[in-house]
């Protein structure tokens, strides 16, 4: 049988169980703020009033019932600051350096070429068709 009991601190600090059957119980303390491991609880049968208690996380037997907080509960994460490295690292900072970098090394590699080789280069582009502006655009065309 499974039962849940609800139990308040008395304004000292102290709690009492009453009427606890004979086996083994878990007790769970829920506080704002705060977390606590655990307590195993086993109640003797056989010795009535005997009864022992272990913290789970520890396995450690306690000779009285005093529970301190594990840790603190986090609510939020803590922002990280501002990192110049965290833009550039970012796939927008990436795409946006690969452009910058097109845009300085393509005139230098424009300005080595070969001229006839440029103008083969461009002939072939008048070859294959490169659409215009004005035959992708539908308004282009007729504005002039």
């Amino acid at each position: 049988m499974v039962a849940n009991m609800l139990l308040l601190l008395r304004p000292d600090g102290y709690f009492s169980f009453h009427d606890v059957p004979a086996g083994t119980h878990l007790m769970e303390v829920d506080a704002i703020g705060y977390f606590f491991s655990p307590v195993r609880v086993d109640v003797s049968a056989r010795f009535p009033g005997k009864v022992q208690a272990t913290l789970t996380e520890k396995r450690r037997s306690l000779s009285e019932m005093v529970l301190e907080p594990l840790k603190e509960e986090q609510y939020y994460e803590i922002r990280e600051p501002f990192s110049v490295m965290s833009v550039v690292k970012s796939p927008m900072g990436l795409m946006m350096g690969f452009m910058v970098l097109v845009m300085f090394v393509m005139p230098k590699l424009m300005e080595n070429m070969d001229p006839e080789e440029m103008k083969r280069a461009q002939e072939e582009m008048r070859n294959q068709g490169v659409p215009s502006l004005a035959s992708i655009l539908p308004g282009a065309a007729r504005s002039n």
